[in-house]
Protein backbone atom coordinates (compact mmCIF):
# COMPACT_ATOMS: atom_id res chain seq x y z
CA UNK A 1 0.00 0.00 0.00
CA UNK A 2 1.25 3.47 -0.83
CA UNK A 3 1.46 6.12 1.87
CA UNK A 4 0.46 9.74 1.74
CA UNK A 5 3.26 12.16 2.65
CA UNK A 6 0.68 14.75 3.66
CA UNK A 7 0.02 12.42 6.57
CA UNK A 8 3.70 11.86 7.26
CA UNK A 9 4.52 9.11 4.75
CA UNK A 10 6.58 8.99 1.56
CA UNK A 11 5.67 8.30 -2.09
CA UNK A 12 6.06 4.75 -3.33
CA UNK A 13 7.68 4.91 -6.78
CA UNK A 14 6.38 1.42 -7.55
CA UNK A 15 2.75 2.47 -7.17
CA UNK A 16 0.73 1.07 -10.06
CA UNK A 17 -1.55 2.99 -12.38
CA UNK A 18 -4.85 1.82 -10.95
CA UNK A 19 -5.55 5.19 -9.35
CA UNK A 20 -5.05 8.60 -10.91
CA UNK A 21 -5.09 11.82 -8.89
CA UNK A 22 -6.27 14.88 -10.80
CA UNK A 23 -4.05 17.85 -10.01
CA UNK A 24 -6.88 20.34 -9.79
CA UNK A 25 -9.36 21.80 -7.36
CA UNK A 26 -11.52 23.09 -10.24
CA UNK A 27 -14.75 21.09 -10.07
CA UNK A 28 -15.58 21.79 -13.72
CA UNK A 29 -12.28 20.27 -14.85
CA UNK A 30 -12.65 17.33 -12.47
CA UNK A 31 -16.10 16.49 -13.89
CA UNK A 32 -14.84 16.70 -17.48
CA UNK A 33 -11.82 14.49 -16.83
CA UNK A 34 -13.82 11.96 -14.83
CA UNK A 35 -16.13 11.58 -17.83
CA UNK A 36 -13.24 11.30 -20.29
CA UNK A 37 -11.33 8.78 -18.15
CA UNK A 38 -14.31 6.60 -17.23
CA UNK A 39 -13.80 4.03 -20.06
CA UNK A 40 -10.27 3.25 -18.83
CA UNK A 41 -11.54 1.89 -15.52
CA UNK A 42 -9.18 4.02 -13.44
CA UNK A 43 -10.02 5.15 -9.91
CA UNK A 44 -10.14 8.94 -10.17
CA UNK A 45 -9.48 11.20 -7.19
CA UNK A 46 -9.20 14.94 -6.70
CA UNK A 47 -5.96 16.22 -5.25
CA UNK A 48 -5.87 16.63 -1.46
CA UNK A 49 -7.47 19.73 -0.02
CA UNK A 50 -4.93 22.26 1.17
CA UNK A 51 -2.32 21.27 -1.40
CA UNK A 52 -1.37 24.43 -3.28
CA UNK A 53 0.97 24.55 -6.26
CA UNK A 54 2.37 27.79 -7.58
CA UNK A 55 2.04 27.92 -11.36
CA UNK A 56 5.31 29.57 -12.35
CA UNK A 57 5.63 28.16 -15.88
CA UNK A 58 5.75 30.44 -18.92
CA UNK A 59 3.72 27.97 -21.02
CA UNK A 60 0.74 25.69 -20.51
CA UNK A 61 3.02 22.65 -20.93
CA UNK A 62 5.41 23.86 -18.23
CA UNK A 63 2.60 24.44 -15.76
CA UNK A 64 0.98 21.06 -16.46
CA UNK A 65 4.31 19.31 -15.90
CA UNK A 66 4.97 21.24 -12.70
CA UNK A 67 1.55 20.37 -11.24
CA UNK A 68 1.65 16.70 -12.21
CA UNK A 69 5.06 16.22 -10.60
CA UNK A 70 4.09 18.07 -7.41
CA UNK A 71 0.84 16.14 -6.90
CA UNK A 72 2.45 12.77 -7.67
CA UNK A 73 5.19 13.38 -5.13
CA UNK A 74 2.74 14.68 -2.53
CA UNK A 75 0.31 11.76 -2.78
CA UNK A 76 2.53 8.84 -3.75
CA UNK A 77 0.12 8.16 -6.64
CA UNK A 78 0.13 8.66 -10.38
CA UNK A 79 -1.13 12.16 -11.19
CA UNK A 80 -2.71 13.86 -14.18
CA UNK A 81 -2.41 17.64 -14.52
CA UNK A 82 -3.98 19.99 -16.98
CA UNK A 83 -3.07 23.57 -17.69
CA UNK A 84 -5.36 25.27 -20.10
CA UNK A 85 -6.42 28.70 -21.12
CA UNK A 86 -7.60 31.10 -23.73
CA UNK A 87 -5.28 32.93 -26.10
CA UNK A 88 -6.84 35.89 -27.93
CA UNK A 89 -5.05 37.07 -31.07
CA UNK A 90 -5.84 40.78 -30.77
CA UNK A 91 -4.66 40.78 -27.15
CA UNK A 92 -1.25 39.38 -28.00
CA UNK A 93 -2.17 35.93 -26.70
CA UNK A 94 -3.66 37.15 -23.42
CA UNK A 95 -5.01 36.01 -21.04
CA UNK A 96 -2.94 32.89 -21.85
CA UNK A 97 -1.40 31.16 -18.83
CA UNK A 98 -3.07 33.79 -16.65
CA UNK A 99 -6.58 32.82 -17.83
CA UNK A 100 -7.72 31.60 -14.42
CA UNK A 101 -6.21 34.63 -12.70
CA UNK A 102 -7.53 37.28 -15.09
CA UNK A 103 -10.10 38.31 -12.47
CA UNK A 104 -11.62 36.84 -9.31
CA UNK A 105 -14.71 35.15 -10.81
CA UNK A 106 -15.95 33.78 -14.13
CA UNK A 107 -18.30 36.76 -14.78
CA UNK A 108 -15.50 39.20 -13.93
CA UNK A 109 -13.05 37.37 -16.19
CA UNK A 110 -15.51 37.48 -19.09
CA UNK A 111 -16.26 41.15 -18.47
CA UNK A 112 -12.56 42.06 -18.48
CA UNK A 113 -11.94 40.01 -21.61
CA UNK A 114 -14.80 41.65 -23.53
CA UNK A 115 -13.80 45.13 -22.36
CA UNK A 116 -10.19 44.72 -23.47
CA UNK A 117 -11.10 43.05 -26.74
CA UNK A 118 -13.66 45.74 -27.55
CA UNK A 119 -10.98 48.37 -26.97
CA UNK A 120 -8.58 46.49 -29.23
CA UNK A 121 -11.24 46.18 -31.92
CA UNK A 122 -12.05 49.90 -31.73
CA UNK A 123 -8.36 50.75 -32.03
CA UNK A 124 -8.01 48.53 -35.10
CA UNK A 125 -11.07 50.04 -36.78
CA UNK A 126 -9.80 53.57 -36.10
CA UNK A 127 -6.70 52.62 -38.12
CA UNK A 128 -8.81 51.22 -40.98
CA UNK A 129 -7.90 47.67 -39.97
CA UNK A 130 -10.39 44.84 -39.52
CA UNK A 131 -11.32 43.89 -35.96
CA UNK A 132 -9.91 40.49 -35.05
CA UNK A 133 -11.87 38.45 -32.50
CA UNK A 134 -10.16 35.13 -33.25
CA UNK A 135 -8.93 33.07 -30.32
CA UNK A 136 -7.75 29.60 -29.39
CA UNK A 137 -8.21 27.43 -26.36
CA UNK A 138 -5.20 25.27 -25.48
CA UNK A 139 -4.97 22.36 -23.07
CA UNK A 140 -1.67 20.80 -22.04
CA UNK A 141 -1.81 17.49 -20.16
CA UNK A 142 0.94 15.80 -18.21
CA UNK A 143 0.98 12.47 -16.39
CA UNK A 144 3.58 11.79 -13.70
CA UNK A 145 4.36 8.50 -12.00
CA UNK A 146 4.23 8.16 -8.22
CA UNK A 147 7.90 9.14 -7.91
CA UNK A 148 7.36 12.33 -9.93
CA UNK A 149 8.84 11.09 -13.21
CA UNK A 150 6.92 12.55 -16.17
CA UNK A 151 5.49 9.73 -18.29
CA UNK A 152 3.25 11.51 -20.83
CA UNK A 153 2.90 15.05 -22.18
CA UNK A 154 0.40 16.12 -24.86
CA UNK A 155 -1.29 19.32 -26.03
CA UNK A 156 -4.63 19.98 -27.73
CA UNK A 157 -6.16 23.08 -29.33
CA UNK A 158 -9.57 24.40 -30.38
CA UNK A 159 -9.83 27.51 -32.58
CA UNK A 160 -12.76 29.88 -32.19
CA UNK A 161 -14.06 33.44 -32.00
CA UNK A 162 -14.88 35.64 -29.02
CA UNK A 163 -18.48 36.85 -29.16
CA UNK A 164 -19.56 40.33 -28.07
CA UNK A 165 -21.92 38.89 -25.44
CA UNK A 166 -22.25 35.54 -23.60
CA UNK A 167 -24.45 32.75 -24.96
CA UNK A 168 -25.46 29.54 -23.25
CA UNK A 169 -25.83 28.30 -19.68
CA UNK A 170 -23.43 25.35 -19.61
CA UNK A 171 -19.70 24.99 -19.10
CA UNK A 172 -17.53 27.25 -17.00
CA UNK A 173 -14.88 29.93 -17.37
CA UNK A 174 -14.91 31.66 -20.75
CA UNK A 175 -17.23 29.06 -22.33
CA UNK A 176 -20.21 31.44 -22.87
CA UNK A 177 -18.21 33.79 -25.12
CA UNK A 178 -16.07 31.22 -26.95
CA UNK A 179 -17.81 30.44 -30.24
CA UNK A 180 -16.73 27.48 -32.37
CA UNK A 181 -17.61 28.13 -36.04
CA UNK A 182 -17.40 24.42 -36.92
CA UNK A 183 -20.31 23.73 -34.53
CA UNK A 184 -22.02 27.15 -34.74
CA UNK A 185 -22.24 27.05 -30.95
CA UNK A 186 -20.39 28.42 -27.95
CA UNK A 187 -18.82 25.96 -25.54
CA UNK A 188 -21.60 26.90 -23.10
CA UNK A 189 -24.25 25.86 -25.66
CA UNK A 190 -22.71 22.45 -26.39
CA UNK A 191 -23.68 19.22 -24.69
CA UNK A 192 -20.91 17.35 -22.88
CA UNK A 193 -20.36 14.88 -25.72
CA UNK A 194 -19.88 17.55 -28.36
CA UNK A 195 -17.67 19.73 -26.19
CA UNK A 196 -15.62 16.68 -25.24
CA UNK A 197 -15.09 15.86 -28.91
CA UNK A 198 -14.37 19.35 -30.28
CA UNK A 199 -12.88 21.07 -27.25
CA UNK A 200 -9.21 21.59 -26.49
CA UNK A 201 -9.33 19.24 -23.52
CA UNK A 202 -10.97 16.53 -25.60
CA UNK A 203 -8.41 17.03 -28.37
CA UNK A 204 -5.58 16.68 -25.87
CA UNK A 205 -7.22 13.64 -24.29
CA UNK A 206 -7.50 11.92 -27.68
CA UNK A 207 -3.68 12.04 -27.76
CA UNK A 208 -3.35 11.06 -24.10
CA UNK A 209 -5.71 8.07 -24.06
CA UNK A 210 -3.73 5.65 -26.26
CA UNK A 211 -0.58 6.38 -24.26
CA UNK A 212 -2.44 5.74 -20.99
CA UNK A 213 -3.74 2.47 -22.43
CA UNK A 214 -0.17 1.42 -23.23
CA UNK A 215 0.90 2.18 -19.65
CA UNK A 216 -2.02 0.17 -18.29
CA UNK A 217 -1.31 -2.75 -20.61
CA UNK A 218 2.36 -2.76 -19.55
CA UNK A 219 1.28 -3.26 -15.93
CA UNK A 220 -0.97 -6.26 -16.61
CA UNK A 221 0.51 -9.51 -15.23
CA UNK A 222 1.92 -11.82 -17.86
CA UNK A 223 0.09 -15.10 -18.45
CA UNK A 224 1.99 -18.19 -17.22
Amino acid sequence: MTTNPLAGGAPDPQSGLQRLVLASGNQGKIREFAQLLAPLGLQIEAMPEGLEIEETGATFAENARLKAVAVARATGQWALADDSGLCVTALGGAPGVHSARYADSDPARIARLLHELNNASAAAISQDKPADRSARFTAALAVAAADGAVAIEVEGHCPGVILEAPRGDGGFGYDPVFYVPAAELTFAEMDKELKGRLGHRGQAFSLLEPQLQLLLAAQLPCSP
